[in-house]
């Protein structure tokens, strides 16, 4: 009877001191208190965020949808962090050890507020590119981007400092680092300034038809840090680094107001004064008559007689197309270079062609 009493004091002795000075019956109880918060963890997600989720998603305002579902991460992590504290807060603990377990609840909430945060700026980036006429929706990208990663490192530091492990020396450390990259890496710092600036000077955006002379001509698909991607007209891809943009004249071609025709007509020699005459008024009239093209003081309609060339007499036209998409502007020249080859015939002129004269001595 001795051995089995001695047995008991041992076990309750072990019991109540349990591990590390803490009470076995309180190390239960806080287990079960943080699987209590983990069960109300998965109601809340099963009920609460699927059906506001459902609710959201039947809604017309994106920035409502874009809000739920950012912040479903933090919401099923909140539950975790407070069933956390409320379970270690029960236990009865020596100084050390509630120390240690205060820096892991300071971290989980630190956690879960730069998370909150980080989830936040998408949101509220939707609501700045529908708003925003300053900047470009590309350049819109970067910052949120950058504000993303900034919010990380600001989160990552914060929790570092809670255990003590100072971030000074680390960020001399990369400084010392950075340079030594920098100097190692001066075309992408260069490629990442020339994709800034052509951001926020708005040189053009994703979609744009943008010309590089001896460069690219082609549609931009994507802006990024360090190139942009530009599909060419024979489908192809091309890579092209930012610089190129920054330090050559690049034209939009999607930004023009209206489309120029600029043409010269060469008629034969033989084409009298009368003919000539007729033929430029009946090529102005049509030109004002149609609907294809802007007649205002702002755009020129010029059909006037340019120059006596070698082989022809030229008449120079310029005029300004309404459409500036591409396939429309072709349409619109060849429904007007058909007409003007009427007008000629009408007027029994010809077209002149590049022709030499030849004269035969004859030895009499």
């Amino acid at each position: 009877m001795e051995v089995l009493q001695n047995f008991k004091n041992l076990f309750f002795d072990v019991w109540n001191k349990g591990i590390s000075g803490i009470n076995i019956s309180e190390i239960i109880i806080a287990l079960l208190i943080f699987l209590f918060f983990l069960f109300l963890r998965g109601v809340f997600s099963k009920f609460v965020v699927k059906r506001l989720e459902n609710y959201v998603s039947k809604s017309t305002n994106n920035f409502d949808n874009s809000l739920v579902f950012s912040m479903e991460g933090p919401a099923k992590f909140f539950p975790v962090v407070l069933g956390f504290f409320v379970s270690t807060s029960y236990l009865t603990v020596e100084t050390q050890a509630a120390e240690f377990l205060e820096t892991i609840n300071r971290s989980l909430i630190t956690i879960l507020i730069f998370w909150t945060f980080h989830q936040v700026i998408g949101p509220l980036s939707a609501v700045i590119k529908s708003v925003g006429g300053l900047l470009s929706k590309d350049l819109i990208n970067w910052i949120i981007k950058a504000v993303k990663v900034l919010i990380f490192i600001l989160g990552a530091a914060a929790v570092l400092e809670l255990w003590g492990i100072k971030i000074g020396p680390i960020i001399a450390g990369l400084g010392l680092f950075g340079v030594a990259v920098a100097l190692g890496a001066q075309d992408l710092f260069k490629n990442l300034i020339s994709g800034i600036l052509v951001l926020v000077e708005r040189r053009f955006q994703v979609g744009d038809w943008i010309y590089v002379e001896g460069v690219i001509e082609g549609t931009v698909e994507s802006i990024g840090f360090r190139s942009t991607v530009v599909r060419r007209f024979d489908k192809s891809l091309a890579t092209i680094p930012n610089f190129q943009f920054a330090e050559n004249a690049v034209i939009n071609n999607t930004q023009t107001t209206n489309r120029r025709i600029n043409w010269m007509i060469g008629l034969e020699y033989r084409t009298s004064s009368e003919q000539l005459k007729n033929i430029k008024k009946e090529i102005e009239d049509y030109i004002k008559k149609s609907d294809d093209f802007v007649k205002s003081e702002d755009t020129m309609l010029s059909v006037k007689i340019d120059q006596f060339a070698a082989s022809s007499i030229d008449i120079r036209l310029i005029c300004f197309t309404k459409t500036k998409h591409f396939q429309e502007w072709l349409n619109v020249k060849d429904t007007l270079a058909l007409e003007i080859k009427n007008i000629v015939e009408k007027n029994n002129a010809s077209f002149a062609f590049p022709s030499t004269s030849v004269y035969v001595e004859k030895n009499s």
